[in-house]
């Protein structure tokens, strides 16, 4: 049995943690590497059961050491995937958030970027817009008690320290574009700043759209709320 649970908790290990990778940088299917996370919940949580039975059954045999690293590998086998689950149970199933629901920034400089991507550059709104509105009520624009070109080069530097990829190119005036790359699967999600001179102040709109999935699991809101906070803290 010892063999078979330290297999289990492997094999369900590598089930749940290599299809990010192997999906990035190997070429596997986004549909292959969420079948392997399902799957992989379902040894991980076999192994959990066979180390509960080894513990009811044959205590006194117990290696306590290798026991503990086959349950460890097996809960990050179960505990990854539900996570994910849960979190999508939680927030609606779209990818495209933006702070002006009427009239989002559009995506210029990325637009030829994104060809071919699943999710095009267009706004849908309609449901869309009502569903980010009641899950995500503080999304919204914000006035800045900053000139536009100050406002501008914090911007820039923002995106700088959040780590995304700036490929505006001048595309319009007062609007910066950029990429964020996820660390795990390496999805890339696209971010349009668009900035406003109002009297002395600025608006700023942020518009956060994944390439690929239906659901983005909550991660545009984030990035959203992540940007306005290190945008504040850059401005002083």
């Amino acid at each position: 049995m010892k063999v078979l649970i330290a297999l289990a908790s492997i094999v369900g290990f590598l089930m749940v943690v290599l299809p990010g990778p192997l999906y990035q940088f190997a070429g596997v299917s986004l549909g292959t590497a969420f079948t392997s996370l399902r799957f992989g919940v379902y040894v991980g949580g076999a192994a959990l059961i066979l180390i509960v039975l080894q513990m009811l059954i044959n205590r006194k045999n117990v290696n306590w050491g290798s026991t503990v690293a086959c349950a460890v590998l097996a809960l990050i086998a179960v505990a990854m995937p539900v996570s994910m689950m849960s979190k999508a149970s939680t927030v609606p199933p779209i990818h495209d958030i933006t702070t002006d629901v009427t009239n989002p920034p559009a995506f210029v400089a990325i637009a030829p970027l994104r060809e071919g991507a699943p999710n095009d550059i267009n706004y849908a709104g309609g449901e869309i817009t009502k569903q980010q509105l009641e899950a995500y009520p503080e999304i919204k624009t914000q006035l800045l008690p900053q000139p536009v070109n100050e406002v501008y080069v914090a911007a820039e530097k923002t995106i700088a320290i959040l780590g995304w990829d700036n490929v505006t190119a001048g595309a319009l005036p007062n609007t910066l574009e950029a990429t964020d790359t996820t660390t795990w699967f390496g999805f890339k999600d696209d971010v349009v700043i668009r900035l406003t001179e109002k009297g002395d102040d600025t608006l700023v709109d942020v518009r956060s759209k994944s390439r690929v999935g239906k659901s983005d699991l909550g991660k545009n809101a984030e990035r959203i709320n992540e940007f306005f906070a290190e945008l504040r803290k850059q401005l002083g």
